[in-house]
Order: C-alpha cells, then sequence, then structure tokens
C-alpha cells in the first residue's frame, strides 16, 4: 500500500475522453432531477442526452429509488446460476410483452456491450445446436456501434473504437453504411434514398456462401450520429436474412423503451427480427442492466435431452440482479403509467421543427431526425477533427449550462421522454450560440 495517495482526480482514467484536457478544465455533474444536472456550485445544466441515451424518465425519479431501496433491504442479491428470484421471472415476462410476437425469451446481463456479445455468442450457439456448425461468420455494419467488448467492437463499424486494438475476431465482414450525405442531407425523419444499401446482403452472401451466422443492426444508428434507416431498408433486410437463413440481430440499446414512439423500433418499423439487444432504458440509467430477447425457436433448439443438462455455457454474476431487476419493474411502471412512449412521439415532432432551424447556423453541414433523437454535424476544422466538436462540448457545458453529447464533430441530441417543447427550443437555441461561438 502506498504510503501516500495521488491527487483523486489524477487517479480517474475517464472513457472516451481527452482526460488530460479534462483535468484541467473538469465538467462535474453532482445532481440530477427531471430534465437537470447540477454542478457542485449548485448550477443548473439542461440535460440533452438523457444522461447517454439512458435517462429517458428523467432524473431523480422517487419512484425507482424507493424500489431500489426496498429490494435493498428485502434481498440484495441472489444467484442465477441455478437459482432465480421473484423480479427477474416478473421482469422477463413483462419485456417479453413488449417485445414483437414470437420473442418470448428473455436472457439478461449488465450492460449493452455485453448483451451484443451473448446475441452474437447465442447465434453461433445456435447453429452448433442445429448441427450447422459452419454457419461461423458475423455481419455488422459499417458505422454500426455495439458496444465494446471483443464481439461488439467486432462486428461494429467506428473506426476510432476498433484501429487501437489490432486483431479482433475473426470471420466477421459489413454491410455499407446507409448515409450518403449527397442524396440524404438535411432528411427529415427517414431518408427515401438507401433501400438498395440492403442488397450488400445478397453480395455477402455470394462472397461467403451458407457460413453466415447473423447480421446485427441498429434499427437507428445512435452513437454514430443519429443514422435514420432508409425507407424499406430493415424490412428489405429481414426479407434477405430469412431467404438466406441467417438470423437477424437488432441492437436497440439506444432505440427500445420509447425514443422511436414504440416499446421497440421494431414495432415502429414494422420488422421482426430474431433476436433484440436492450440495455440503457430498461432501468432509466440508475442500475446497469442489459440483455437479448429471442425468439422461441432458438431457445427451443438449446433444450438437451436430459433436463439436468445446461442448454447455454453463458452468463455473468449479476445477469439479472435483483436490485437491476426492482429498478427495471419501477422504470416499467412509469414508462406505462406517465404513457412516455407515446410522448416519445410529440417530442419527435418538436424536435424535428426546432433542430432544421439550424441549418444556416456556422459550420452545419447536415441535420439528420430519427424519433426522439437528432444530430448536426458541423465542418471539422482544417486539419484538426474532432476539435470544433470537443469545444462546442465545452462551449455548451460553460457558457450556455447545456450537457451535449458530442461523437467528432457531430452533435446529438436525444433528450427525455419527460421533456417539454419548451426544452427542446433552449438545447436548440444554446447550440445556436455554440456554434456561433466556434473558431
Amino acid at each position: 500500500m502506498k504510503t501516500s495517495s495521488p491527487n483523486a482526480i489524477d487517479a480517474v482514467w475517464l472513457p472516451f475522453t481527452p482526460n488530460r484536457q479534462f483535468k484541467s478544465q473538469p465538467r462535474i455533474i453532482a445532481r440530477g432531477q427531471g430534465m437537470y444536472y447540477y454542478d457542485p456550485q449548485g448550477r443548473e445544466l439542461l440535460d440533452g442526452l438523457a444522461g447517454l441515451w439512458c435517462s429517458l424518465a428523467g432524473h431523480g425519479q422517487k419512484r425507482i429509488t424507493d424500489a431500489v431501496a426496498t429490494q435493498m433491504q428485502e434481498l440484495d442479491f441472489a444467484p442465477t446460476f441455478q437459482f432465480a428470484h421473484p423480479k427477474v421471472i416478473e421482469l422477463a415476462g413483462r419485456l417479453a410483452a413488449l417485445a414483437p410476437r414470437d420473442l418470448d425469451r428473455v436472457f439478461f446481463c449488465n450492460s449493452g456491450s455485453e448483451a451484443a456479445d451473448t446475441a452474437l455468442k447465442i447465434a453461433l450457439a445456435y447453429w452448433r445446436a442445429r448441427g450447422e456448425a459452419h454457419r461461423t461468420r458475423l455481419i455488422g455494419r459499417v458505422r454500426g456501434y455495439h458496444g465494446t467488448n471483443f464481439g461488439g467492437m467486432s462486428v461494429g463499424g467506428i473506426v476510432n473504437n476498433r484501429k487501437a486494438f489490432g486483431e479482433l475476431l475473426p470471420h466477421v465482414d459489413h454491410l455499407p453504411t446507409t448515409y450518403d450525405r449527397a442524396r440524404q442531407a438535411f432528411t427529415k425523419g427517414d431518408p427515401e434514398h438507401g433501400v438498395h444499401y440492403a442488397e450488400a446482403l445478397e453480395e455477402l452472401v455470394g462472397l461467403h456462401g451458407d457460413t453466415i451466422a447473423a447480421v446485427i443492426v441498429e434499427p437507428m444508428a445512435g452513437s454514430t450520429g443519429v443514422l435514420p434507416p432508409p425507407k424499406g431498408y430493415l424490412k428489405r433486410l429481414r426479407e434477405l436474412s430469412t431467404k438466406h437463413g441467417i438470423l437477424l440481430i437488432f441492437d436497440e440499446v439506444i432505440t427500445m423503451f420509447g425514443r422511436m414512439g414504440a416499446p421497440t423500433a421494431a414495432e415502429r418499423y414494422g420488422v421482426t427480427p430474431d433476436m433484440i439487444t436492450f440495455a440503457k432504458g430498461i432501468t432509466n440509467g440508475v442500475i446497469p442492466m442489459g440483455g437479448v430477447i429471442t425468439t422461441n425457436a432458438i431457445y427451443n433448439a438449446f433444450q438437451q435431452k436430459n433436463d439436468w443438462q445446461i442448454e447455454l455455457f453463458h452468463g455473468y454474476t449479476y445477469s439479472g440482479h435483483p436490485v437491476a431487476a426492482a429498478a427495471a419493474l419501477a422504470t416499467l411502471d412509469i414508462y406505462r403509467d406517465d404513457s412516455l412512449f407515446e410522448r416519445g412521439l410529440q417530442i419527435e415532432k418538436w424536435l424535428e421543427e426546432a433542430v432544421h432551424t439550424l441549418r444556416d447556423a456556422p459550420f452545419v453541414v447536415d441535420i439528420r431526425n430519427s424519433g426522439a433523437a437528432a444530430a448536426i454535424d458541423i465542418e471539422p476544422a482544417a486539419g484538426a477533427p474532432g476539435k470544433r466538436g470537443h469545444e462546442a462540448i465545452m462551449r455548451a457545458f460553460f457558457d450556455e449550462n447545456i450537457v451535449l453529447r458530442v461523437g467528432g464533430d457531430t452533435i446529438a441530441l436525444g433528450p427525455a421522454l419527460v421533456a417539454e417543447q419548451v426544452h427542446i427550443e433552449r438545447l436548440v437555441a444554446g447550440i445556436r450560440r455554440v456554434l456561433g461561438r466556434l473558431a
């Protein structure tokens, strides 16, 4: 043990952060309530991204914290290897009820990254259970994001998330991105152009034959800058997956629980995948939790000859944690009782109307919106990609009292589903002033 401790802020290593710069000018959030964060001095900060796409019911929901406190006193932990507890059973049933038809089985984990890796492992194991062990290839998409574990990172397609780590999983290929700025710029909602990008799956089947196990996509790609699906794209991808016997996985870590104005993006688009991954909004961001919802056909493929045999050798210590399950059940109650899925549609209208007024703002090169989410692409500074985006975070926080999410030179907006029109208008007005101050 050291005889002296380092400065506490020096000890922390933040994810996806320029840590040296952060420590010279920290942006500290100490408290949250409703649509707002507060710094240690009590300064009010409007939250523009519902935490990190996760606090859909707003911050400080007493119904959730009360449920968590009660559960911790009743049952703090129970194993879900060979055992279960009442709330994980209840939660599985309620999630199955929210999912599209035939998706009735729920496997729990602790994050979106774990959910993606779990879905990919289930896909590979499914084909082995079916006697088709040659199906080992996984297909992602350029500009896709499926977390930062090795499986999700391998099928993901964001360059900076991959290039520092060398060789990733083998037998992985990618569909092209659905984004074409030249044909889609400043589209309101889903673009007309781009359904043909799904046809690339046919080309990959031609290249790899019947070795493809699964294709994983986000219905709306959030982390890469709110890329809406072109009209008809998801339906065509479903048709081609079915035609070639490929499992289709929707990564709904961002889109499930009302962000798209429905319980799932699958429901919004009328497309039923074979698996849905979820996380973030399941507990309103209060406690980590994630999972995979699968079809009965997938679940049944794992049944063993003897009923004492384990079907799937996969899981985590905290899969279906009782405190997380209590938080999730309370969160689902709020979504239902406060009609937050329906409010997502109203926020979508407000956000679309407001954000596209920025078309004439300095440095703006594209604006996109999909569900209760939007993104503004800004022109990169010469020779310094990402610098203007980083400056936007700083100016929003210190000058406008707004918490923004920026990836590279893209500003993303995804307000909580409790937002009012005045919050949306303030966010957009603040961003306009921020853009006016960028160098």
